[in-house]
This record gives structure tokens, sequence and C-alpha cells, in this order.
């Protein structure tokens, strides 16, 4: 036996590379293939019904505009329901048959049961649930003072998606719909002062992963991760008032102590 180990350990380490790297160019090619096929067959959502909660801003406001403009009927959903109604308008402005907005806490189960509800409603059916509304917080674990603030980052960010999406999963599978949820490249790569966030998005794309399994080909799932995306959660102003993560200066540039890079001066 101890033979068999010493064979394989010397023929095996071998082995394996030599089989990634002449598998290297066909994933590729496998993967480029699929990215020109999923290109080629865009889904024509004109007269799709989607739901979008954390419209009323940010990605949210700005994925609502362009389902608009390929004439999807929009439910939108915020928690600050005040601002979404130049939303909506703009939506119908710019090629969206039908737009409503309702204000809605995605922590809040009964919130998020009101929403798909009314969705089926008012439209009689539900095509896309896109899971956008979420919060950031950037600061060290240690100088956390109340872990409440931890606790309302998971709400909001991994239970708020879990609570729609559980009550949307029988209308889609009715509409052979689709699933989109916004986690974020800090759910794959760990950044400084972003621990309990990263770990919220990691939680959300692995229950998305688990999801797609589960519902095989009734229902798609898109797990979207951006990077750094210039947003209302992710001014300069905030960003400094929160913990100091990126040193802003007078000029509007910026350094990051972690990464040390400074923008290009002007000569």
């Amino acid at each position: 036996m101890d033979m068999v180990n010493k064979i394989l350990s010397i023929v095996l380490p071998p082995l394996v590379l030599l089989s990634l790297f002449l598998l290297s160019p066909l994933l590729c090619l496998f993967k480029l293939f699929n990215c020109v096929r999923r290109r080629l067959n865009t889904e024509d959502v004109t007269g799709k019904v989607v739901l979008i909660t954390g419209a009323s801003s940010g990605i949210g406001e700005q994925l609502a505009y362009e389902y608009a403009r390929r004439g999807a009927l929009l439910m939108l959903v915020d928690l600050r329901e005040d601002r979404l109604p130049p939303v909506a308008e703009k939506c119908r402005r710019i090629g969206s048959p039908d737009v409503v907005s309702v204000g809605g806490d995605v922590t809040v189960v009964e919130d998020c049961e009101r929403f798909v509800d009314e969705t089926i409603n008012h439209f009689g059916r539900l095509d896309h649930l896109v899971n956008n509304a979420g919060i950031a917080d950037i600061r060290a674990f240690e100088v956390y003072s109340q872990l409440t603030n931890a606790v309302r980052l998971m709400d909001t960010n991994f239970w708020g998606p879990v609570f729609a999406t559980h009550f949307a999963i029988p209308h889609l599978k009715r509409s052979k719909g689709k699933i989109l949820v916004m986690a974020s490249a800090s759910g794959w790569f760990s950044h400084p002062k972003l621990s309990i966030y990263g770990a919220t998005k990691a939680a959300m794309i692995n229950f998305y992963e688990t999801l797609r399994i589960e519902l095989g080909p009734e229902i798609g799932v898109t797990i979207i991760g951006p990077g750094f995306t210039k947003t209302e959660m992710a001014t300069p102003e905030i960003l400094a008032k929160k913990s100091g993560y990126m040193r802003w200066n007078r000029k509007g540039g910026d350094s990051c102590r972690y990464c040390r890079r400074r923008p290009a001066r002007k000569a």
C-alpha cells in the first residue's frame, strides 16, 4: 500500500498539470462560445413583469430604466417610498407600458409577501425578481460597538432577498421566470473593513448557487457580482464619514491606505 501511495504521489501531480495544460484552451473556447451564444440569444423582456427591490437609487434605479427601455412592466419597491414616483415617471416616459411603485422593507417578512402579492394582483404574473436592495457598512470588525449593526446588514443583504424569493418562487415557476441577485465581488474576495458586508454577500452567493441546483430548469438564477460602484452608498463623503477607509483629498482625488495607489496628478 505504501508503494502504491508513493507511485501515485510521483505520477499524479504531473498528470494533473498536463491535463490542465491541455484542457485550458478547450475551457476558454467553451466559455467564449457560451458568451457569444448568450449575447445572440438575449431575452426579449417586452411585456414581462419585473419586480425590483431597492429601486429608488443606484444600481436598482438604473436597472429599472434599462428594463423600461426594453418595454417591461415594472413593480418598483423601496424602503424610501417617497423617492419612487420620479423613478416610476421616468420609466413610463422612456418605454415601460405600466409602472407601479410601493414602499416595503425587505427585512420584514410581511412586507415581502405583500409586495409580491401586489405584483400578482396588479399584473397577474411575475417573470423576473430582481433582488437588489442592500446596505453597506465599512469598518473594522473590532470597532463594532453595537453588533446589532452587523445583524442589520445580514437581515437586509441576505434575509431580505431570501424572504422575497420564497414568496416569488410559485409565481416564477408558472412563468418559467428568473431570479436576479445583486451580490458583490466582496462575496468572493476579502477586503479590509468589509468583513461583515462580504460575509452577507458570500452567504447570498452560496444560497443562490444552491437554489440554482434545487430549482433546476424551472427558474433561472443569475448572480451579479459588481466591484466598486459609484452610488449613494459609496460617495467620498459617506466613505470618509463611515470609516476613513479611503482618504479623500480636497481636490476629489483619493488614496487607499491598503493598496497605496493614488490617482495621477495633472501636470
